[in-house]
């Protein structure tokens, strides 16, 4: 890459980012990559804080205010009008097609994608009691859950990693969940009980994988990014939002999905449920990785095919 082309105190990179604490962690682990690979001073990169729509509105369920896109439009439109030159995020959070203008081909590598199971008063899932209440935003959690203890009471839980927690201590449930990934990166693994394995709850498309966006046409963010891209990474997700994109997930639709490098072959899991966790339907599958996403979009369609009619329609 061209000197000239190097951000520079001067002429700094612009990370754009939400500002939760894990959104921080993720935006600072993205400018450590590439000051490592570029040989770069922290002072080459600006992080920008865009505060979003899922960000404002914490009073009311995600499926209320809007589907994926919450957590990403106001970031985009900032790199659009060229106030931002990449962005950080989730990816998902993340729809799966990208505004006009707007590239996403650089991924970090993958941290733990399993769900973390997190209580005051009990060590696992199946130790909570018969009727005990358990709070999360995530519908995708609340339908396995609905799906596997329908004993449970379910109630609406929105916020950060540290809201969450704060409601667990004044006593509004008595578990929740939240991703091992964002723990991790936080640096409080340990506020996990236990780990749920992907085979108990399969977890969220994309869970653990953090994306970084950038505008088609820059040609010195292109460049940036390709020394940082994780590629196992990114032929996981390949699958994994194919699959989500052949189902047109959104967070008002139960999808869970995980793709498993196995050599040169991807494993591919999925399920799909019905929003109150009545009936879960899921299968697999497996392909050449140069063949991911096609087995991704094959996999939903077999899901698809014995879905009955307003599978995902709230009753």
């Amino acid at each position: 890459m061209a000197m000239e082309q190097m951000p520079t105190p001067q002429s700094p990179l612009r990370i754009g980012t939400r500002g939760s604490p894990l959104a921080l962690a993720q935006a600072h682990e993205t400018r450590s990559r590439l000051m490592a690979a570029h040989g770069l001073p922290e002072e080459a990169f600006e992080i920008v804080v865009i505060k979003t729509t899922g960000d404002r509105v914490l009073d009311r369920p995600l499926k209320e205010i809007g589907g994926k896109g919450l957590f990403t439009k106001e970031i985009e439109d900032a790199m659009l009008q060229g106030g931002i030159d990449i962005a950080v995020h989730s990816m998902k959070d993340m729809p799966t097609v990208q505004p006009g203008g707007l590239l996403l081909d650089c991924y970090l590598p993958r941290e733990d994608v399993r769900d973390a199971f997190v209580s005051a008063t009990v060590g696992r899932l199946s130790d909570l009691p018969e009727g005990a209440v358990v709070g999360s935003s995530s519908l995708r959690r609340r339908a396995q859950l609905a799906n596997r203890r329908p004993d449970l009471k379910l109630v609406e839980f929105r916020g950060n990693v540290q809201t969450r927690l704060k409601k667990l201590e004044e006593g509004v449930a008595q578990a929740t969940f939240l991703a091992m990934a964002g723990l991790n990166r936080l640096g409080m693994a340990h506020v996990a009980r236990s780990a749920i394995g992907v085979d108990e709850m399969l977890p969220a498309v994309a869970q653990g994988a953090i994306g970084i966006e950038r505008r088609a046409e820059d040609a010195r963010a292109a460049a940036l990014l390709a020394a940082i891209h994780d590629g196992p990474t990114g032929q996981r997700l390949a699958a994994e939002r194919a699959f989500l994109k052949e189902l047109d997930g959104s967070c008002e639709t139960p999808i869970a999905g995980l793709a498993v490098l196995e050599g040169a072959e991807v494993w591919l899991r999925g399920e799909i449920l019905r929003p109150d966790g009545s009936e879960a339907i899921a299968d697999e599958g497996r392909a050449p990785v140069a063949d991911a996403a096609a087995l991704g979009q094959d996999l939903a369609r077999r899901l698809l095919a014995r879905a009955p009619k307003g599978f995902f329609d709230w009753r």
